[in-house]
């Protein structure tokens, strides 16, 4: 396969240069790149990417649901006490501890019932009701080898201002927008209503490559910064190990999962 139709060189070419520490030497499957990407999971042109190691254990996870609408169908559910006396058969001895001549009817009828269940093959099935998106936990490793401030302080910044939103509004509610919104902007069409009922921006959605596949577009769910971290005299951080939980934008099916492997 040729550096054309790489797909690793291609992405590579529609985003800007990579910030991060020199991996001179490590397999470039082995080194993650994280980029901003649209809606779509596409590239956002000449966009910065970080480059970095995952560490320790990196998990992508999928929880699936699962569930049985008719678990319950049977007698366990509806005489769940009568049920297991008639399957363990302990309800003949206390039948003759009654009446002698109860005991000697229901004989025949312990003896039918020891061993035997109301489940089957219909309110034991499951049906698939939804699952959430994927997550990846994971350890990113930062290392200053020449310049802690290009190596380490930059990519960290840079997680942090996808992690973070974009930008808040400093005050404002749905009404305060809706009447700051019919008093001064003369331009009143439903963009406009949009932006002023909703006046922030949220955070950047992104993609992972590692070892061959490109999981996008994601979210960052949640990011560590271990501030007792090795740094120089200037207070610049040289090595980090940030923790940092990735989360797919939605659910995914087998069509995403190939897509990420660069398999249409």
């Amino acid at each position: 396969m040729t550096d054309e139709l790489d797909p690793i060189t291609v992405t590579a070419a529609r985003i800007g240069n990579g910030m991060g520490s020199l991996w001179d030497g490590i397999n470039r499957h082995l080194v993650a790149a994280i980029y901003e990407v649209d809606h779509k999971g596409e590239p956002v042109e000449d966009g910065p990417s970080v480059h970095c190691l995952f560490v320790d254990d990196a998990n992508l996870e999928a929880t699936f649901n699962w569930q049985s609408p008719f678990d319950g169908a049977g007698p366990e559910a509806r005489a769940p006490t009568l049920a297991a006396m008639l399957q363990s058969g302990a309800i003949q001895p206390l039948a003759e501890s009654v009446d002698k001549s109860v005991g000697e009817a229901t004989k025949e009828v312990s003896e039918t019932a020891r061993g035997r269940t109301g489940i089957t093959k219909l309110n034991s099935t499951q049906v698939f009701t939804g699952m959430a998106p994927i997550r990846l936990q994971a350890t990113l490793m930062l290392r200053a080898w020449r310049d802690p401030a290009a190596e380490v302080e930059a990519p960290l910044d840079m997680l942090w201002d996808w992690a973070l939103p974009k930008y808040l509004a400093p005050e404002g509610t749905l009404l305060t927008a809706a009447l700051e919104w019919w008093r001064e902007r003369r331009d009143r069409d439903v963009n406009s209503l949009v932006e002023a009922a909703m006046p922030s921006a949220a955070p950047s959605l992104l993609a992972v490559r590692y070892k061959g596949r490109t999981y996008a577009p994601l979210v960052i769910e949640s990011l560590g910064l271990p501030l007792n971290s090795p740094s120089d005299e200037f207070g610049r951080f040289v090595q980090l190990q940030l923790p940092v939980t990735f989360a797919t934008l939605t659910a995914w099916d087998g069509n995403d999962w190939y897509n990420a492997k660069g398999v249409q």
